[in-house]
């Protein structure tokens, strides 16, 4: 109505000046910043991905720079809000052009033997044909998937918290407790991301459309849409309700970190105590695509006793509660919530399967003992 479109033009000078400034920032950083070495798990072919491990650093870099940069003027934070529909029309077109730049690529300059193509040029640039590109020394993956989607789950929140205090004079509880929640999970993503670098959306997913556009496009608009919301729709929550969620979101980002914790501190040392006892385990070998033979370890103790997955439950249950300061006035802000339950049940089951075709009569053992997939006695 009145002359406008709904349709965003992709090619905004502000948004453009947006996007590349940060991604040019989060770049340096992963260059720069100091990081010790981090060797993931060696693929079936023989290659072992190497990375900085310096996310905290670069995240606490990025949060203050991006405070202190909106504290003196420099920049207007609230203008990633005022420009989000521009910001996200260019980045899908970025997205677009750049995952046709990785399917060529992995093609013809692939940058590890983990690659390959079905023929299919669609396929290719939906599923991807490397599994860790490389362009200018940059791990693509720990960009897009880390720098760039994960750090913005951390920034977003912030300007959108910017916004609402310019517009209101004030600071809702319920954006508090959100924004507060959603930095803490973020701060434990990083803590962790050399875990990530183990995890399947590395080891397993390639670098095309499925996984490069969603950190590029959908972690961004998705991810924090419930501090999105809350801009226009403060909720004045009260000091009880409040640090009642507060408390319990905590909580729960704490046992998911404590569970992969778990699990990495079990791979260093497999007769470590878990829970004050020696851990029940499972001794697998499975064959590697070249024929090679090797020894892996199932853990069925701890957190991993309980349920095969179990740590989807509590961050499941950690979304919940960084959406429920909007109370119950809308469905957007629980978009999220039942979008990672639909994800984290499906990359169970993926997992499972994958698992079931490498460790074989092995994971079918380990499946007995540990019968549940992510809740104990329900699923």
């Amino acid at each position: 109505t009145g002359g406008k479109t709904m349709w965003l033009s992709p090619l905004d000078a502000e948004a453009w000046r947006l996007i590349l400034s940060y991604m040019a920032f989060e770049l340096v950083l992963t260059r720069i910043v100091p990081g010790k070495e981090f060797r993931a798990t060696m693929t079936s072919k023989g290659h072992v991905p190497v990375y900085k491990a310096n996310g905290v650093q670069s995240l606490f870099i990025s949060i203050l720079t991006f405070i202190v940069l909106g504290y003196y003027e420099i920049i207007d934070p609230t203008r990633v809000y005022d420009k989000f529909g521009e910001i996200m029309a260019a980045m899908n077109l970025f997205a677009l052009v750049f995952c046709l730049i990785l399917a060529v690529k992995g093609r013809y300059f692939p940058s590890t033997t983990d690659c390959g193509t079905t023929g299919n040029l669609i396929i290719d640039y939906y599923w991807g044909t490397e599994l860790y590109p490389r362009i200018l020394g940059w791990d693509v993956k720990q960009f897009t998937n880390c720098r760039f989607g994960m750090m913005y789950w951390a920034i977003g929140p912030i300007a959108y918290a910017w916004k609402q205090y310019a517009m209101y004079g004030y600071l809702s509880d319920s954006m508090a407790v959100s924004v507060l929640l959603q930095l803490v999970y973020v701060t434990k993503f990083f803590w962790w991301e050399t875990g990530y670098f183990c995890s399947m959306d590395i080891q397993h997913d390639r670098a095309g459309y499925y996984i490069c556009w969603g950190c590029l496009c959908w972690v961004p608009s998705i991810y924090a849409s419930q501090t999105f919301y809350l801009v226009n729709h403060p909720v004045k929550l009260g000091r009880p309700l409040a640090f009642s969620i507060l408390f319990f979101g905590l909580a729960m980002i704490y046992i998911n970190y404590d569970s992969d914790r778990q699990r990495q501190d079990f791979r260093r040392n497999v007769k470590q105590k878990i829970w004050g006892k020696t851990p029940t385990k499972i001794d697998a070998e499975y064959t590697t695509t070249d024929g090679t033979k090797r020894q892996s370890v199932l853990l069925a103790s701890g957190w991993w006793g309980v349920s095969r997955h179990f740590h989807y439950m509590p961050e499941i249950l950690a979304a919940l509660c960084w959406s429920l300061p909007a109370l119950l006035e809308n469905f957007l802000p629980y978009f999220y919530v039942v979008f990672l339950t639909i994800l984290l049940v499906d990359r169970a089951n993926r997992d499972d399967a994958k698992c079931a075709s490498k460790y074989t009569v092995y994971w079918e053992k380990y499946c007995k003992m540990v019968p549940f997939k992510i809740v104990p006695g329900l699923y």
